[in-house]
């Protein structure tokens, strides 16, 4: 005979809130402190124009406290976004969508690991600071920024695919949850390529402000991201995490992480 005592209980949506809560509250943190500790420092510029805003790489990685306050956000933050890439998994693949199921379920397998990726780099680019060294810390920024985008495109692909199948309509909670999705993934697109544009404009004209306007899009990059991962609390709004020991006879008390209804 099989018992379990739960040893951890969570509403699912108190958990996405905090998680969300960490890189938010650090990012701000540690612009803000960047700003008025190290401003001359941080806003530097190669062709020495005016510049306004630190960037997110100087802001979080170039000084302290602000690096160590970012590290440790993103340390308490890493794990419990791998559980959601998993618990993710599950819920598409609760869905069947007819014929194209198996197409389906492989986009969902990939969808897993594009998200289990972009945290495995954004965890990399934040203990590797572009100052310790610059080419780790610039492939990881690239890997997070291809994996984020891609991820957010096919989660709004994966989510309307299956909530519109077989005839499904979708409730006022899932459209929300949907609209969200969209919106957010097409203003962190616009964001990003906005970024990208002055970034270079900057680099080939020496425009003062160009750089504090990239500067700001990386953070809109960066919170737009942040918010689309917070779409999980619809998802979730029914579930609570359980971390139970569970014993079996004679055999020895296993650790069990799992999802359960409220």
């Amino acid at each position: 005979m099989r018992r379990q005592q739960a040893l951890f209980n969570v509403n699912f949506s108190l958990l996405v809130t905090v998680v969300a809560l960490l890189p938010l509250l650090g990012a701000l943190t540690c612009i803000v402190l960047s700003i008025l500790l190290n401003f001359k420092e941080s806003t530097w510029t190669h062709c020495r124009v005016a510049n306004y805003l630190p960037s997110i790489s100087s802001a979080i990685g170039g000084y302290a406290p602000q690096k160590y306050i970012w590290r440790i956000c993103i340390a308490l933050h890493a794990a419990p976004r791998f559980l959601f890439a998993f618990a993710y998994f599950g819920y598409y693949t609760s869905f069947h969508v007819g014929p194209r199921n198996t197409l389906y379920k492989n986009l969902a397998r990939l969808c897993v690991f594009l998200h289990v990726l972009e945290n495995t780099a954004l965890v990399t680019l934040t203990y590797v600071s572009s100052t310790d060294n610059y080419a780790v810390h610039e492939n990881m920024f690239i890997v997070f920024m291809v994996c984020s985008e891609v991820y957010m495109l096919l989660s709004c692909i994966l989510y309307k695919w299956s909530h519109e199948s077989n005839g499904r309509v979708m409730t006022k909670s899932e459209v929300r949850s949907y609209q969200y999705k969209k919106r957010l993934f097409v203003f962190n697109l616009a964001m990003f390529l906005t970024a990208v544009y002055t970034f270079f404009r900057h680099e080939w004209y020496c425009e003062t402000g160009v750089y504090s306007i990239f500067a700001l899009c990386e953070y809109l990059v960066v919170f737009s991201n942040i918010a689309f991962h917070y779409t999980a609390k619809y998802d979730f709004s029914d579930q609570q995490v359980l971390l139970a020991g569970e014993e079996s006879g004679d055999h020895p008390k296993e650790m069990v992480l799992s999802l359960h209804p409220v």
